[in-house]
């Protein structure tokens, strides 16, 4: 494109699409340019604009084209008027010559791109949003901008546009990466589906009217701001604006930014006031800098935030301003980085970061809903069909033959509470229902970006489980998937249900269990003999199930000392600091035979709201400058199958004692000490499992207790174990 492609924001183009034109169409366009006169706009003389114009008149175009904006027509350069178009004189006579098509320099493109730019939208996989500024405006669009058929294309002026800009300084590859952080974690607290976050240039800030289509400036760069730019930000915050400053040398209203050297990328504790007056206390990094009134003073909002030490540093200030309802909240801790930045220094800081992070984002979105943004939930994704696949060639026909034996009429399998029904291809005109969901058998139908199902072949290596995989991108809960299977497919074929993201994801006592894309979500159907080793101690299967997980992980050639440990009696956790995953066993005794539904799920590649496997690789390449490569969930599902068919193998032939050696190592509570009951209980030391599966813990009397998992409220903070009371 001779590099004039230009794209909003610094956005990467993925695709380009070509139009196929008729002779008539083609020979119209040329028409329409040969008759008309060609505008001539003549650069403006302010050293920060960078347009320059091309040969013969022609320049990129749209810079100042304020339909997508609603602004009224501004005076534009070389024209008294603002309207009037140059004349003949301008440009000295003569024909007009016509150029090869070039997105932003040719009328027939532009005139082209005007006709079809609706159909566009609908032919994109997601509607184009209305931008703040628009760069495909045409030349000849100055003169008649105010007709009644433009009129209709503007924004409605009676409501901002849904616009978040991001201000993070002078136009440099470290800008681009703050501005890449910034969007990342202001994504993950508004819904991306009703706000668009635009990068905004400094030169487009002073030039382009923006101030009436956004809802939310962000200013997130230590630069000082020029004056001319900052008076336009204190403009828009007259106008009603709201101002979000990030670490930011932006401030008014009587608040002076100073450095404290002492301060500077140290993790500080902060204590946060809500506009309810409620408190959050968590670990921060601190900018450097703190706020310190001047000698005007105004008077603050609801939100405000210090640090817990002897100064009581203010780092949070909210401050309204004007008489239209502008406001801004100014913050010097980096609420915008994550755990992981290259600022943090220690494994120590990582942690008390990372420890924080759940509030971090609480005080991120509090900010956010006071500034009027909305942080609700985003909307739950739609339901999709389920694919039937088989992880080896030779069980794919004894399948097909046994499901054609047990189907009804319909082609379905019913259980209380789901009907699978079975079907060679799925049409979107299809409803699927939480109690109602297609099962699509055509293997060769199937794709997915979550999930790869030779990955999983490869690295499944069992005898007998995960062999035969439901598999759904968005499903209300694995658990229930094989509800309507279990007592009736043969052992060998190993059913596993697994899913991209849960909208019902359950956890232990009720709970709900988060499960965004990115989770390792899977449940597995197994079969236990009543009389065995593992039939005789059946809570032995959620500890067999949790140290599957980090032994998946830390038996990877180089990935021993990742830090991922088992925590009684059924989560995953990162040290003993916080939950990566969680365990969920529901059995089922039908005469001799234990039926079990191991619900699993880990985080894996989805760094919120907590930590994911990932997050540890990459903190432990830079802790060690190693290059150990990020995990997918698919990998690890089959890894964990594999090494749970190995543990039960163990456990079934010499009983707990071939595991318990494993679950020890690996385990958070070694020489641990704890209060029965309550925080004024006697004191206890964990000692380990007893025979059965259940923990034991030692008084100070010397009499060992067994407490059982299911009567007992494991509060790892409180270092507390709650008896059920009988």
């Amino acid at each position: 494109m001779e590099d004039r492609l230009h794209m909003d924001n610094g956005l990467v183009p993925q695709k380009i699409m070509s139009v196929r034109l008729q002779d008539s169409t083609l020979k119209e366009v040329k028409d329409q340019a040969s008759n008309k006169q060609v505008q001539i706009l003549e650069p403006r003389s302010e050293p920060s604009l960078e347009i320059k114009p091309e040969q013969d008149g022609m320049e990129h175009v749209g810079r100042d084209d304020p339909k997508a904006l609603g602004e009224e027509p501004k005076q534009r350069r070389g024209s008294a008027s603002g309207s009037e178009p140059a004349g003949d004189s301008d440009r000295g006579g003569g024909p007009i010559e016509h150029y090869h098509l070039h997105l932003s320099s040719c009328h027939e493109c532009l005139e082209l791109e005007n006709s079809t730019i609706e159909s566009v939208k609908f032919a994109s996989a997601e509607n184009i949003p209305d931008l703040p500024y628009d760069y495909s405006s045409s030349l000849e669009s100055v003169a008649d901008e105010t007709s009644p058929e433009r009129e209709g294309r503007r924004v409605n002026l009676t409501g901002k546009a849904p616009n978040i800009l991001l201000y993070v300084g002078s136009d440099s590859q470290e800008a681009l990466g703050r501005f890449h952080e910034v969007r990342s974690v202001l994504a993950d607290c508004v819904d991306i589906d009703s706000y668009v976050l635009y990068h905004l240039l400094e030169d487009s800030a002073l030039r382009d009217p923006w101030t009436d289509n956004c809802l939310l400036l962000v200013i997130a760069t230590r630069e000082s701001i020029p004056e001319d730019l900052y008076q336009k930000f204190m403009a828009y915050l007259s106008q009603g604006g709201k101002v979000l400053g990030l670490s930011s040398s932006f401030t008014f209203g009587g608040f002076q930014v100073t450095s404290k050297g002492a301060l500077r990328k140290t993790v500080q504790n902060l204590v946060f006031s809500k506009a309810d007056q409620s408190e959050v206390k968590l670990s921060v990094l601190s900018s450097g800098c703190r706020y310190q009134e001047g000698p005007v003073r105004l008077s603050p909002g609801g939100l405000q935030g210090h640090l817990e030490n002897d100064d009581k540093d203010r780092m949070i200030v909210h401050v309204p301003f004007g008489t239209h309802g502008g406001e801004a909240v100014l913050c010097q801790v980096h609420l915008e980085l994550p755990p992981s930045s290259d600022i943090v220094q220690t494994p120590e800081d990582f942690n008390l970061l990372k420890s924080s992070n759940f509030r971090r984002y609480e005080v991120l979105r509090e900010i956010l809903t006071t500034l009027g943004l909305s942080c609700d939930m985003k909307q739950v994704p739609a339901l999709t069909p389920l694919y039937l696949l088989s992880a080896a060639e030779e069980i794919r026909d004894p399948l097909m033959q046994w499901l054609g034996k047990h189907v009804d009429s319909e082609g379905e399998i019913k259980s209380s509470q789901l009907s699978l029904r079975f079907v060679s291809s799925y049409v979107s005109e299809v409803e699927i229902t939480p109690s109602c969901i297609p099962v699509v058998t055509n293997m060769e139908a199937f794709s997915s970006e979550n999930f790869n199902l030779e990955i999983y072949r490869q690295n499944l290596q069992t005898k007998q489980l995960g062999k035969v995989i439901l598999f759904a991108e968005v499903t209300p809960t694995t658990m229930r998937l094989l509800d309507g299977l279990m007592f009736q497919t043969p052992q060998e074929m190993g059913l596993i249900a697994i899913a991209a993201r849960q909208t019902q994801g359950k956890g232990r006592g009720g709970n709900a269990w988060l499960s965004p894309v990115g989770c390792a979500l899977s449940t597995l159907l197994i079969s236990i003999p009543l009389r065995s080793q593992l039939g005789q101690r059946i809570p032995f299967v959620q500890h067999l199930m949790s140290v599957a997980v980090v032994e998946a992980v830390r038996s990877i050639p180089k990935y021993q000392d990742i830090n991922l440990r088992v925590k009684w009696p059924n989560d995953i956790y990162y040290s003993d600091l916080m939950k990566i995953g969680g365990v969920l066993v529901n059995s089922t005794l039908m005469g001799e035979t234990f039926h079990i539904l191991i619900g699993c799920g880990f985080n894996v590649t989805n760094s919120n709201p907590t930590i994911c496997i990932n997050d540890l690789v990459t903190e432990y390449n830079k802790q060690h400058k190693a290059e150990l490569k990020p995990l997918r969930a698919d990998y690890l599902i089959a890894r964990v199958v594999t090494v749970l068919e190995k543990l039960i193998e163990e456990f079934q032939d010499k009983g707990p004692n071939s595991v318990l050696p494993l679950y020890y190592r690996y385990w958070v509570h070694s020489g641990q000490q704890v209060h029965l009951g309550s925080a004024d209980g006697p004191k206890v030391s964990i000692v380990g499992l007893d025979d059965s599966g259940f923990l034991q813990v030692h008084q100070e009397g010397g009499e060992v207790v067994t407490v059982h998992p299911d009567g007992n409220s494991f509060d790892m903070l409180r270092n507390l174990i709650l008896p059920k009371r009988r």
